[in-house]
């Protein structure tokens, strides 16, 4: 079930008109349901796969801490989070990268001259499989470290794990969060005018994002990166910079309806985006992009191996296994990886690169308290973040090279001024509606970034008429100009597939 759906429209209402009306005592029990509800809507066999990975996390979590005392206390909790992280990890491998992995050793075994079968395993990727794994694991991982009490309650450790506003597509939200916040729900006092409001406004803009820019914009990034080789660099630059957007406002669509709905229903989710693309460096970006991602790698793989506690080298060592883990975690394919890849090298020769900067800012006398030098500072990593995205989005490493060589070799300074942009999946009229959505886009993310304050909450503060012309606009926007029928497919969000 997609959120920019006409089940979730009917869905959602009934979910919290019985939320609001039942027992405090039934709401644990009812979240749960609509929750499996929720994710068996796209494959009810999904739900064994759920269930799995809640009993082993929720079952090892006591175990480690029924280990916490006695002689060899640590191995045995070593040995309990050791098999808790296997088999979740095994069942990821398994569906999202098993014929990955066979892929790639029959590549091998063909440069060996070795004949291969060509079989591939029969099995559909779950969807959020990644998210609601690492969330899982995360909870493990903080038992052990003795940061939060196993939860004993079985039904209010599955609402946790597959909580329904953010299961498939996050945030990644962590136990001392969420699980806190679910041990009080009965106690909850569910209608309060000031966050049903809050939550609601999150939701129109969410779905402003998701139906008026991304999936417009789609229709420009699919044709040109499907036929890419019939465009030279104007076009194909402008491709990769739409596709910059789109998968900006598709995946933080996501994480804004997700965080409005669950504040409805009485929950507050961890901020995934805060204005990435004002970020003045890659290190900054990270901090800025999915964040719940980044800081899981951090707390989980970064730190575990060492982080910056055992030498520069070690650092950069660190750094880059946890970019090419996180491009893996995107997807079983080598662009991705490569995407990982490309992001550690730019974190590692940023760190490198640093006393040089310095100097060179010195010596140029560049003064870097001003507007410029912090523009410039965006600008350049844009641009970075921009072109590591052809891998991202190419299908093919080779796709992907070929890309960057049109670009470099393919110059069309005309296709600025024939009209023919035109013809890349958006008419004129579609452009201008594009470029106005965009325009509010960039006024909501320059609220957010220089008044720290969110869309909702700066709205709040607003005079009430204000508030409403503004949110009716946006509702009437995403019904008028909201991406429907002939054109248009109706794809889950992108993140779905991770």
């Amino acid at each position: 079930m997609q959120f920019n759906s006409f089940d979730f429209m009917f869905f959602f209402p009934v979910v919290l008109a019985v939320y609001f009306i039942i027992p405090r005592r039934g709401r644990k029990l009812w979240l749960l349901a609509a929750s499996y509800y929720f994710y068996m809507s796209w494959n009810a066999v999904y739900a064994l796969l759920i269930g799995a990975s809640t009993l082993i996390t929720f079952f090892c979590g006591i175990l480690v801490e029924r280990f916490s005392g006695g002689e060899d206390a640590g191995r045995k909790k070593k040995l309990a989070l050791a098999a808790c992280i296997t088999l979740n990890l095994a069942i990821l491998a398994v569906f999202k990268y098993g014929n990955f992995a066979i892929e790639s050793l029959e590549a091998v075994l063909r440069l060996l001259h070795v004949s291969v079968s060509g079989n591939r395993l029969n099995l559909l990727l779950p969807v959020g499989i990644s998210f609601y794994t690492f969330q899982a694991l995360g909870y493990s991982i903080d038992v052990y470290r003795g940061e939060i009490k196993a939860e004993k309650n079985l039904i209010r450790y599955a609402l946790f794990v597959s909580f329904f506003p953010q299961l498939v597509a996050g945030p990644i939200e962590r136990s001392k969060n969420l699980l806190s916040q679910m041990e009080g729900i009965e106690s909850l006092s569910l209608w309060n005018a000031k966050r049903v409001t809050s939550g609601a406004i999150l939701m129109v803009w969410g779905f402003f994002l998701k139906m008026v820019i991304a999936d417009r914009i789609a229709l420009l990034v699919n044709r040109v990166f499907d036929h890419y080789p019939m465009y030279g660099r104007t076009e194909l630059i402008i491709a990769v910079v739409a596709f910059t957007i789109q998968i900006y406002c598709d995946f933080n669509s996501y994480s804004t309806i997700a965080t409005g709905a669950a504040r409805i229903l009485g929950f507050e989710l961890m901020e995934n985006f805060n204005t990435p693309f004002f970020a003045k460096g890659i290190r900054d970006h990270w901090n800025r992009w999915h964040i719940s991602l980044s800081t899981w790698f951090r707390d989980y793989l970064y730190i575990p191996l060492g982080g910056n506690r055992r030498g520069k080298k070690r650092k950069m060592l660190n750094l880059m296994i946890v970019f090419l883990v996180s491009g893996l975690w995107h997807g079983a394919s080598w662009h991705y990886v490569i995407w990982g890849g490309i992001h550690g090298f730019f974190q590692v020769t940023g760190e490198l690169l640093q006393p040089f900067r310095r100097r060179l800012v010195e010596k140029l006398h560049i003064r870097t308290d001003v507007f410029s030098f912090e523009l410039l500072q965006i600008l350049v990593t844009d641009a970075m973040i921009v072109f590591s995205f052809v891998f991202f989005r190419s299908d093919t490493v080779t796709d992907a090279l070929h890309y960057l060589k049109r670009i470099i070799l393919r110059p069309t300074p005309w296709a600025w001024f024939d009209g023919s942009l035109y013809g890349l999946g958006l008419d004129r009229t579609e452009v201008n509606i594009l470029l106005f959505s965009l325009l509010l886009l960039l006024l909501a993310d320059l609220i957010r970034y220089r008044k720290k304050i969110t869309i909702d909450v700066w709205l709040m503060r607003q005079n009430l008429w204000f508030e409403w012309a503004v949110v009716i606009v946006l509702i009437w926007m995403i019904f008028v100009f909201g991406k429907y029928g002939q054109g248009f497919d109706p794809q889950q969000f992108i993140y779905f597939q991770f």
